[in-house]
């Protein structure tokens, strides 16, 4: 609960200002959800990278030479004041490349090593990401300054991605996969003394609870979804914010055409985006 008569509270609820949320599918929603929580005023719309989804067997070259242009292209159509790229993947690979590539601030996803590391009582935490972010040189730095001196274990799991999608489409998943998918951090050496796990892609959080369900008792999921919500109204705050005529957000914008997103529109409605617009597609693709 909030506490109105909190000045900085205030501030975030008075908030305004349009956000472009960015994510190559429906994982950045949980980003989306934290920003409108804590400052409602504001105009929020999400955009799907479906042109190139998924991200996860894409090369580290090809997503690079890409998101800064699928960047400029989303900008142009949906005028945000703040891009937020709320996925480890793209943000772990190129968030300095799409800043430089466009004249808007930029707010990026990192696993949230550096609480986890505060939080544990055991010394000894679970990094659950995707593969990709795994094996990310950026990941492997943030451990080193903010983790050094806790354990770590870190597993990648394409699957939980795909169970998280079908759990918030409402459709048929098999809920052995939550313990399953925990299972390679429980087993390691020092796993029966995690007591914090780092829930490393925006996707996780869809299923929080039922990945706290298949959990020991007493441990805890952290993400880093509010603190992205934080630093967006913080860059807010600093930012010239741009006239327009349109108000209301709640934009869904896509990157591909003449393709079936049935389940990515009926959650992303879900979420409050219920307005889809006209694909945005790069000049190469038109």
């Amino acid at each position: 609960m909030t506490n109105s008569d909190d000045p900085m509270t205030q501030q975030m609820l008075d908030a305004q200002g349009r956000v472009l949320v960015f994510d190559s599918g429906m994982g950045g929603l949980t980003v989306a959800r934290e920003i409108r929580q804590i400052a409602p005023a504001l105009q929020v719309d999400y955009a799907a990278d479906t042109g190139f989804f998924p991200y996860g067997d894409k090369s580290d070259e090809a997503l690079r030479a890409r998101l800064p242009e699928v960047a400029a292209a989303l900008v142009r159509e949906a005028r945000p004041d703040v891009f937020v790229i709320a996925c480890n993947t793209a943000s772990t690979l190129a968030l300095d490349d799409v800043r430089a590539r466009l004249d808007i601030p930029v707010v990026g996803t990192v696993p949230a090593i550096k609480p986890a590391a505060s939080l544990t009582r055991t010394g000894v935490i679970g990094l659950l990401a995707t593969p990709g972010t795994i094996r990310r040189a950026y990941t492997a730095r943030l451990i080193e300054e903010f983790a050094g001196d806790v354990t770590v274990i870190l597993h990648g799991s394409v699957d939980l991605v795909r169970l998280a999608e079908a759990f918030a489409a409402d459709e048929a998943y098999d809920a052995r996969g939550f313990a399953a998918a925990l299972a390679p951090i429980f087993d390691a050496r020092d796993g029966d003394t995690v007591d914090t796990i780092v829930l490393a892609c925006t996707h996780f959080p869809l299923v929080r609870a039922q990945l706290a369900a298949a959990a020991p008792v007493g441990v805890t999921f952290i993400d880093s979804g509010a603190a992205i919500a934080r630093q967006t109204l913080r860059v807010l705050g600093n930012t010239a914010l741009a006239e327009r005529a349109e108000k209301a957000g709640g934009r869904l914008f896509i990157t591909d055409e003449g393709s079936d997103h049935a389940r990515l529109v009926k959650v992303c409605a879900r979420f409050g985006f219920e307005r889809v617009g006209p694909p945005v597609l790069l000049t190469a693709e038109r």
